[in-house]
């Protein structure tokens, strides 16, 4: 039976993970460790031996670059890569650029710990992790999981919380549990489906 792999990829730490700055729909590019940390997860992804038929990543520069740097590594530079802000880590709105030390000192540990990860708790004019889900699992089902039901291997460049919501899925983890996750930066997640798009194992490659 042929395997079909999914690998999802945080992005490598960016320049305002770096400043501990709410990044959110913001742009900013990689830091060295970030690249550093995307070159790692290219070259254990490449101890796999799986030849990817397409990558995915979001709008945002940090994530295609992520992308991008991984299958250098694994030396298939010639795949497709789509590029949909469907897969765009969660909208902070008006936390967007603020110092999250400076907002806990604001608002309270609390507070700023619920914005973070509560599912349906969204920080002010930003997503929830619900609201995140509801666009990023939609795009996995129509655009994403056809291709793993046909056999393709597929590689996902995104970020903390737009994986956060596709984990939810795949893994059926409770509203209640999914405030637990943490998805660290560049550290790769391996899945593998049987024919009929069921999840036969999980694995991370860094513990």
């Amino acid at each position: 039976m042929k395997e079909r792999n999914l690998l999802l990829v945080r992005h490598g730490q960016s320049e305002w993970n770096e400043k501990n700055l709410f990044t959110g729909w913001e742009d900013p590019g990689l830091t060295k460790k970030g690249e550093d940390e995307a070159q790692n997860a290219g070259l254990l992804i490449k101890e796999l031996g799986i030849n990817f038929d397409h990558l995915f990543t979001s709008a945002l520069i940090r994530a295609q670059l992520t992308g991008s740097i991984i299958l250098n590594e694994i030396g298939q530079n010639e795949i497709p890569a789509i590029k949909n802000q469907a897969l765009n880590e969660r909208f902070y709105g008006d936390l967007q650029g603020l110092n999250k030390d400076e907002c806990r000192e604001k608002w309270g540990e609390e507070k700023v710990q619920m914005w973070r990860r509560s599912y349906e708790m969204g920080p002010p004019g930003g997503e929830t992790l619900k609201e995140t889900g509801e666009r990023v699992i939609p795009y996995f089902k129509e655009e994403i999981n056809p291709l793993i039901l046909k056999g393709k291997n597929i590689l996902i460049a995104a970020h903390g919380n737009s994986l956060r919501s596709l984990i939810k899925f795949l893994d059926t983890v409770s509203d209640e549990d999914i405030v637990k996750l943490e998805i660290p930066t560049g550290a790769p997640i391996h899945y593998i489906f049987d024919k009929d798009g069921n999840v036969i194992k999980k694995q991370n490659l860094i513990d």
